[in-house]
């Protein structure tokens, strides 16, 4: 009898698991991030019986892109996938792969509204008509970064970091002269000082609402301020007020090891360096042009969204819609937002970060949500969403470096860099445009320049 009722209880524990369904889940965080990540797909399996979600993590944003791209167009894809914001127009443009997030979580019964979250956050994963394609996850923005000790060692007021981008030759010098070796260098170069220069003045990178609103976009991101603005970052180059460290997180080591004193980075870069510089850290705004009409407007974000991907079973795709409403609820939003330095990117979540005192005790965290909430987004601030981004942007980065190094003017390193890019995109165009029959194409709105 013993015998039998461990076999009773083995089938119906094997039933049990079968039963259960299974969403693959494929991201890009490693890390610390990662173990963030996991706890929470730990959490949610615990939650219920129903669901269990497998992550995975697949290497860096452009591996995991392209694995679940080819992965999917094998009959193989996960039920979500991670996408970064860069590669947000390849998937959109990969014909069959993906399924909209308010139509699949209307299918599973699912409330995820994008009123529920940010404007400046839930513009650039919303179609024409305000709905979600994707769910907005790991979200930041850039800010400025500073050691306050340096601050404090070479007279400067560390309550008052520069606020506008004239200010910054002042703190620069007297830095230098307290015998700081690097006064100020940045992450993520063409992000931050074209990308979000851009936005933050309520400026164009990109014709057709930054590529939002057509294939037919063109860059046009060489204008005078963009000039104006890596003209002055060359001459502080020359000078050694700025220090080029390179086209990813470079910076950032340099400015953890107190090697510089100021640093423009994403805002989810506050959890490493609060880990792992050995001062007290300082976070401001993104420094702006006050000659510049309707500057500061908001910065743009970065980061990346979770979509769910297309052709798998029902039970799959409703199990996927489950875990992102798990995933925005306030209190899971806050936690992560909490853990990570990443934004939070509902209402509710920065309420309830707000209502445990989290602001009170870490005040720093609050900047970037700020920044964000400045003003109501614009067509020119909704986010950029171009076929080859992250192409065009090694080419911004190229310009920047030549202009940096001397090798070339400001206005030619950039005209030539938008004439490089908008050749990217016509190529881009014309290839969607062969692959979609004219009768099914979505209207493109008018130029609203």
């Amino acid at each position: 009898m013993r015998k039998t009722a461990a076999c009773l209880l083995l089938a119906l524990a094997a039933c049990a698991a079968k039963a259960q369904t299974e969403v693959r889940f494929w991201h890009a965080m490693g890390g610390a991030l990662g173990e963030a990540l996991e706890s929470l797909v730990e959490r949610f399996n615990a939650s219920q019986k129903a669901v269990r979600v497998v992550a995975e993590h697949r290497g860096d944003y452009e591996r995991t892109l392209a694995a679940a791209i080819e992965a999917q167009r094998a009959g193989a894809g996960p039920e979500l996938v991670q996408v970064y914001e860069v590669g947000t127009a390849q998937l959109i443009a990969a014909k069959g792969v993906w399924r909209p997030l308010w139509q699949t979580a209307a299918e599973a019964g699912e409330k995820i509204d994008a009123r529920q979250f940010l404007p400046a956050v839930a513009g650039y994963f919303s179609d024409a008509e305000g709905r979600l394609l994707a769910l907005p996850f790991n979200i930041s923005t850039p800010v400025l970064f500073y050691n306050r000790a340096a601050f404090r060692r070479a007279g400067l007021d560390p309550e008052r970091p520069p606020r506008t981008w004239y200010e910054m030759p002042r703190a620069m010098g007297e830095l230098l002269e307290a015998g700081l070796k690097c006064a100020y260098t940045t992450t993520w170069p063409a992000w931050v000082h074209v990308e979000n220069l851009s936005t933050w003045h309520r400026q164009d990178f990109a014709t057709r609402d930054n590529g939002l609103a057509g294939l037919d976009a063109k860059l046009v991101f060489n204008t005078h301020l963009v000039v104006r603005h890596v003209s002055m970052l060359a001459s502080w180059a020359r000078s050694g007020y700025f220090t080029y460290s390179g086209r990813r997180l470079e910076g950032e080591r340099r400015f953890a090891n107190g090697e510089c004193a100021m640093l423009t980075a994403s805002s989810a870069s506050y959890a490493t360096l609060e880990r792992e510089a050995q001062f007290e850290l300082g976070v401001a705004p993104l420094p702006y042009y006050d000659d510049v009409r309707g500057a500061p407007h908001h910065s743009l974000i970065g980061g990346g969204g979770l979509w769910i991907l297309a052709g798998r079973p029902a039970e799959q795709t409703r199990g996927a819609a489950r875990f992102l409403a798990f995933l925005a609820r306030p209190e899971v939003q806050a936690e992560w937002h909490q853990r990570t330095g990443f934004v939070p990117v509902t209402r509710a979540a920065y309420e309830r970060a707000r209502a445990q005192g989290f602001y009170d005790a870490a005040p720093a965290h609050e900047v970037a949500i700020r920044q964000l909430s400045l003003n109501a987004p614009t067509r020119e601030s909704r986010g950029i969403r171009l076929g080859e981004f992250a192409a065009i942007r090694a080419i911004v980065e190229e310009a920047l470096e030549a202009a940096l190094q001397g090798d070339k003017p400001p206005k030619l390193a950039l005209d030539e860099a938008a004439a490089r890019g908008n050749a990217l995109l016509r190529r881009f165009e014309a290839a969607q445009r062969a692959v979609t029959p004219p009768a099914t194409r979505a209207p493109d709105r008018a130029n609203r320049k």
